[in-house]
């Protein structure tokens, strides 16, 4: 991260995750149940972002790397679309259904944090029959 206070603002004000333990260097957040840890990387500088390439997944360029967080269908539309849209954080990838009528069908949606991680959220009708589906 580029900014500490900057991830608290984004991590709990805008998806609404708790903060763990922290120090002046890192912050633990609980990203819905998992631990998620936020280093300082001063080389970023204050605006600097982390660069990213991407790999070709159902037609969309999906940022790599990125961190993936599974929810249930509404709990998704909750914190991951609407909560994006109301804070105007720029998709990388819309919400969309990817997969439509396979065995791994998802709902998904991809955006960077300020400091340019890239997270995907998705979720599935029956998590558990199709999140390893093949």
């Amino acid at each position: 991260m580029r900014d500490i206070d900057e991830a608290r603002r984004f991590y709990t004000g805008l998806l609404g995750c708790p903060e763990g333990r922290s120090s002046t260097e890192w912050v633990d957040f609980n990203l819905f149940g998992h631990q998620f840890v936020c280093h300082l990387n001063r080389d970023l500088g204050p605006q600097g972002r982390i660069g990213a390439h991407y790999n070709p997944v159902d037609g969309q360029g999906v940022p790599v790397p990125h961190c993936g967080v599974v929810l249930e269908m509404e709990r998704l539309a909750v914190a991951g679309g609407a909560a994006v849209k109301r804070h105007q954080v720029q998709f990388v990838i819309e919400p969309y259904i990817r997969f439509q009528g396979e065995p791994g069908e998802q709902a998904t949606l991809f955006f960077l944090d300020p400091s340019g991680n890239a997270l995907e959220f998705k979720a599935f009708k029956d998590i558990d029959a199709q999140l390893f589906a093949t």
